[in-house]
């Protein structure tokens, strides 16, 4: 067991773009991981950046809106990301297959439209896999050498077969993962089985095709790992014994969330089940099991990792699964340090990033600290107190932390600027700390993070563009409309190229 604290990954200024894969062009109405990463890869390498940050690659739901915060799956790969274009310059799809694609927006993903018309693509893809036979060997023999393969395959099979009903609403036998009933569910619908683990195995391919090319140019990949999983998820179905689930229903007994604070009376109840850390006075060995699981998945995926809610894992608000708001849960202690002194080896390799945004106890920062693990600052949350506000660029005490504009969740840096609810005075001192008069505000605050002591500035896509709310990724507590921005393939211009590397280098942040 290591005794001595980790260190801190990020050693040199570097600076790097969030951009989701699903937001990236391309002709089949969903940003993917085929050529257009590729070219975006080459994109990033031009521009002088060093890191490209995205949102989980894991499945969603439409009954969560497809957010990829609240998957099926933790451990497998989004099937929609899957490239049609690779699929058809392998042989694995011809032209005949796809036929005439719907009118896909470039502007926005209509999941409703996407999803079907990508699903039946991959399925033709199976038949033609299954016809060849060489490919089909790949996925199975993928099937048999990954245990989260099979768990995940088996439970979007089963759910498909009882209409998407939540997996604690199956037949209890399956429910509670009688062997047999599981044995002969997965002969009965075999086909199902494989075809999910044929998507697997192409996610698969592909994703470690573009790594490949990452690695190539020096571009390091940065994946996102949200703290908690979707009560109707692989995840919870496959190991009950790691999460707190009531014996009879085998829903939660208790649930996530944050207590209530200044932008909500009620606090936030987010519904997923929480860790059964210990069995008595003792560690629980399945849930460190699966989370050493997870970490050796997410480092054959990714370079750098985002924990999402790091606090989680110092002290954690556990919430009735009865109640309907947060108002009445409590704190509870986490499993600390300890924690991630077991996960061993499965960090070994790993740049991690502690999402340490909102209200902060001393004792979550001294974990954050005694891991050598950077936290982040958020520059639209710099201008709205006094001098000693923490996000503020000469605040910045200890330059191993990640420096932002704006997250997936806030306004963008633009929409922030012209929002009327933002007070006049925040956007004053804004413009004082820029020496400026805001009519390119983005570009403003894109210095402020290029010239600050942090190792790393991650910008988002839409404030390197300089574009408004209507192109903002997600707005947190609302459940439609999310998730769906694209980029447009005209708005990647050897300009805003340029413009970024000539930033990248004044503020010394090029690689090499």
């Amino acid at each position: 067991m290591q005794k001595r604290p980790l260190q801190p990954h990020i050693q040199e200024r570097r600076c790097g773009i969030l951009l989701h894969i699903t937001s990236l062009p391309g002709p089949y109405g969903i940003g993917d991981i085929g050529p257009r990463a590729r070219e975006f890869l080459k994109f990033l390498k031009g521009a002088g950046q060093g890191y490209w940050q995205f949102l989980p690659l894991s499945p969603t739901s439409p009954a969560y809106g497809h957010s990829p915060y609240m998957s099926p799956s933790a451990f497998a790969g989004n099937p929609l990301l899957i490239s049609i274009e690779d699929l058809l310059a392998e042989g694995l799809l011809e032209e005949e297959d796809v036929g005439t694609p719907p009118e896909f927006s470039k502007y926005l993903v209509d999941f409703a439209t996407v999803e079907p018309f990508k699903m039946d693509l991959l399925k033709k893809a199976f038949l033609r896999a299954k016809a060849a036979r060489t490919p089909i060997k790949g996925a199975e023999e993928f099937l048999q050498k990954e245990k989260w393969v099979m768990d995940h395959a088996l439970f979007m099979a089963i759910k498909k077969r009882y209409q998407e009903a939540p997996w604690y609403e199956w037949p209890k036998e399956l429910a509670k993962r009688d062997g047999d009933a599981l044995s002969a569910m997965a002969e009965e619908m075999r086909d199902e089985v494989l075809f999910h683990a044929f998507c697997q195995y192409l996610f698969e391919t592909q994703w470690q095709r573009l790594k490949k090319e990452a690695e190539a140019l020096g571009i390091r990949l940065f994946g996102d790992m949200p703290i908690y999983v979707s009560p109707d998820s692989v995840d919870v179905w496959a190991n009950q014994a790691a999460f707190d689930l009531d014996p009879e229903t085998l829903r939660p007994s208790f649930v996530a969330g944050v207590p209530p604070d200044y932008f909500s009376k009620t606090g936030q109840r987010w519904g997923n089940p929480l860790y059964r850390w210990n069995i008595g006075r003792s560690s629980n060995p399945t849930v460190y099991q699966w989370w050493r699981a997870r970490f050796l998945r997410l480092r054959r995926l990714v370079h750098v990792i985002r924990i999402d809610h790091f606090r989680g894992f110092e002290a954690y608000w556990k919430v009735p699964s009865r109640e309907k708001t947060a108002i009445n849960g409590k704190w509870v202690k986490g499993p600390g340090i300890s924690f991630f002194r077991r996960m061993g080896e499965a960090l070994m390799g790993l740049e991690i990033v502690a999402e340490d945004l909102g209200t902060i106890t001393p004792e979550v920062e001294k974990l954050r600290k005694s891991l050598g693990f950077p936290g982040m600052k958020v520059l639209q949350f710099a201008f709205d107190s006094n001098e000693k506000n923490p996000y503020l660029p000469h605040n910045f005490k200890d330059p191993n932390c990640v420096v932002y504009t704006g997250t997936h969740d806030n306004s963008t840096t633009v929409g922030w600027y012209l929002d009327p609810k933002v007070s006049e005075r925040s956007k004053a001192r804004a413009k004082r700390y820029a020496n400026s008069d805001g009519s390119r505000i983005h570009w403003d605050f894109i210095r402020m993070a290029y010239s600050s002591v942090a190792r790393l500035a991650i910008i988002p896509m839409q404030d390197c563009l300089g574009f408004g709310d209507d192109c903002r990724m997600n707005k947190p507590s609302t459940s439609k409309g999310n998730w769906r921005w694209r980029l447009a393939p005209e708005f990647i211009t050897n300009t805003l190229k340029e413009a970024l590397l000539d930033e990248a280098r004044f503020y010394n942040r090029v690689p090499g």
